[in-house]
């Protein structure tokens, strides 16, 4: 089962790369922090701004274990790759887990419906993310958890604090639930390391590498329905204060609708189950931060967000079947309506693609996009559209075009200008149809020589 995930994972993701539908936000700014790694020196992004160093946004030094992949292969798919093989391989310990405790055909299923579920087909369709290393952990912590071995659950939680920043209060989280069950003393100190993690993280290392000083997020809790670009800091408008904050942490965690539909989507394929498990509150940290946060790309279903919340889920629901002492024909009628949800749900994510005929033809905007790319020599300085950085980030300095953070004056310019209006909100879009075409007007009276014009792509090359 985990093979065959990987497999489907592997070609949804090198699909949409290949296809030109990964972008900057975020492949490409984690290609070039495995790529600075591989090189051997401190993160660095060159989409976040020149010379900005990645441990100044988020507090992530696993990703230095991708590294060694990176050197066999230097390209955006040794990510993904690797993305895929982590996020697969957390399916064997939950099915394993399940099979012990309730038999073969809930193994079987239990394992299908959380490798199949919404929230891991929206994080393999959607670029690579440091998350990814947080799948196995967290099922390996839980399944330990669930199976009455609280040491080992503690442990395998403890490397998440070198995942994510955040993810500190969900080994907090999961501290309090062994402390809960009657090992207090290793619950406490699991859940104070995972406080004093995710604090040295947000106090100490963060403002350190920052050029602002201090955690560029926090003005995503400034004020309620403030939008934002994901991946960028969302501002929150004029101010905050306590009666923000009170809103925020109240009325604002379950409105508006999306966030509802988001906690009713991620219990729909347990059948709620995973509510009558203290398993459940591991997943709390998370809820909370993203339904308080002002982005409102956080509130919903797409992208990566919910990857960490799919192992506590389907975790919990093994958990409350085992509590239950459910078996026989009911646990049967409980597997089947788990697995009918989780196929109803299906089509609407990315592991869908894999059945429609479109996934594996390259438009003819692909090939001319690729044999303008291949004239960029390696070891040049780009600004580039943010669909195109992923694939120079393995051999060039590429910043985003427009960026008011990119190196100035590159030697190549490539723009794609036929990026639809309803997409150029997005952070790797810094600038509107009509500013880019001023911007490229400008680029070509100061400097610039026009080297190819096709299907939308704009190629420019700075003259000697």
């Amino acid at each position: 089962m985990a093979g065959t995930l990987f497999v489907m994972y592997t070609l949804v993701s090198l699909r949409l790369h290949q296809r030109m539908f990964s972008s900057s936000y975020d492949l490409g700014i984690f290609q070039q922090v495995v790529r600075s790694y591989a090189e051997g020196h401190l993160p660095v992004s060159e989409v976040k701004g020149q010379g900005f160093s990645v441990l100044g946004d988020h507090f992530s030094p696993v990703l230095a274990l991708v590294a060694p992949f990176y050197l066999v292969w230097r390209g955006a798919e040794t990510l993904l790759v690797v993305q895929a093989a982590l996020i697969a391989g957390s399916v064997v310990p939950l099915a394993l887990w399940a099979r012990r405790a309730l038999g073969t055909l809930t193994g079987a299923v239990i394992g299908a419906c959380y490798g199949l579920s919404w929230g891991i087909a929206s994080a393999v369709g959607y670029d690579f993310h440091e998350v990814a290393f947080a799948a196995p952990l967290l099922v390996l912590s839980l399944t330990a958890l669930g199976s009455g071995r609280p040491a080992a659950a503690c442990c395998w939680a403890l490397p998440l604090l070198l995942v994510k920043e955040d993810l500190g209060l969900t080994v907090c989280a999961l501290g309090l639930v062994v402390a809960r069950r009657g090992n207090r003393r290793l619950g406490v100190c699991t859940a104070a390391a995972g406080l004093v993690g995710t604090a040295v993280a947000l106090f100490v290392v963060l403002p350190a590498f920052n050029p602002s000083g201090s955690f560029a997020y926090w003005s995503l809790v400034q004020s309620p329905g403030a939008g934002g670009g994901h991946g960028a800091a969302a501002s929150g408008g004029s101010g905050g204060g306590l009666l923000d904050l009170l809103h925020q942490g109240t009325i604002g965690l379950v409105t508006p609708q999306a966030k509802v539909t988001t906690f009713a989507l991620l219990l729909a394929p347990t059948l709620f189950l995973a509510l009558r498990s203290p398993l459940l509150w591991i997943a709390l940290p998370t809820l909370v931060w993203r339904f308080a946060s002002s982005n409102q790309l956080h509130w919903g279903t797409g992208f990566h967000y919910s990857l960490v919340l799919m192992p506590v889920v389907f975790a919990a629901y093994v958990d409350a079947l085992v509590r239950r002492g459910t078996s026989g024909r009911s646990l049967r009628r409980h597997l089947a309506a788990s697995a009918a949800i989780t196929l109803m749900i299906l089509p609407s994510f990315p592991l869908f693609q894999l059945v429609q005929p479109d996934t594996w033809r390259d438009g003819p905007r692909v090939a001319v996009a690729r044999r303008l790319l291949a004239m960029i020599p390696d070891g040049a300085t780009v600004q580039a559209s943010d669909h195109l950085v992923p694939q120079l980030a393995d051999r060039t300095s590429v910043g985003l075009y427009g960026s008011a953070d990119a190196r100035p004056e590159p030697q190549w310019v490539m723009v794609d200008t036929w990026v639809p209006a309803e997409q150029r909100w997005w952070p790797g879009q810094p600038l509107g149809a009509e500013e880019e075409q001023q911007r490229l007007a400008a680029d070509l009276r100061s400097g610039y020589s026009m080297v190819d014009v096709q299907e939308g792509y704009v190629l420019l090359q700075r003259r000697k």
